[in-house]
């Protein structure tokens, strides 16, 4: 992924893809005629820990824009870091869908995200599922909040 490279994405709101632009057809392998109507999780690398997904719905059901690094799967197998805000698209005052942008990650949060998303994994893969995000949630929480408030916090610290 090149720093000027922004994939753009909407999904209605059951999370099923309605548009992509070309960049997130280039990047992930995919056609457009491959991905409209597929859930966003696609791409979704199943290193991802299961817990920032959930964060993300939560802000995402209170209206919120979610923003976070996420670690993609193209087509191939292959992977992609990116820095994602998701956000909340409205009708008439009604949420219909969401929109992510995806950019090229700063490398230098990258040297703290991915160590701790690995933390994280590691401890929802030894765990029952019904307690990973728990679980690896209050892992997160413990890890950044000795320096930050909150999750956006420490993404944007970067």
């Amino acid at each position: 992924m090149e720093a000027s490279d922004l994939i753009v994405s909407k999904t209605d709101t059951a999370s099923r893809i309605t548009y992509v632009n070309d960049c997130f057809c280039r990047i992930a392998g995919y056609t457009y005629q491959e991905l409209l109507g597929k859930p966003q999780n696609i791409i979704r690398h199943p290193c991802m820990p299961r817990a920032v997904f959930s964060l993300m719905w939560e802000h995402l059901k209170q209206e919120q824009e979610f923003l976070g690094y996420l670690r993609n799967m193209a087509k191939d197998g292959s992977y992609y870091w990116a820095f994602a805000s998701i956000a909340p698209v409205y009708e008439d005052g009604e949420v219909v869908g969401y929109l992510s942008a995806r950019r090229a990650p700063n490398p230098n949060a990258l040297e703290l995200v991915i160590p701790l998303y690995e933390k994280m994994r590691k401890l929802e893969l030894s765990l029952p599922e019904d307690q990973q995000i728990p679980h690896a949630s209050a892992l997160l929480w413990r890890e950044i909040s000795r320096e930050y408030q909150s999750y956006a916090e420490f993404i944007l610290a970067f």
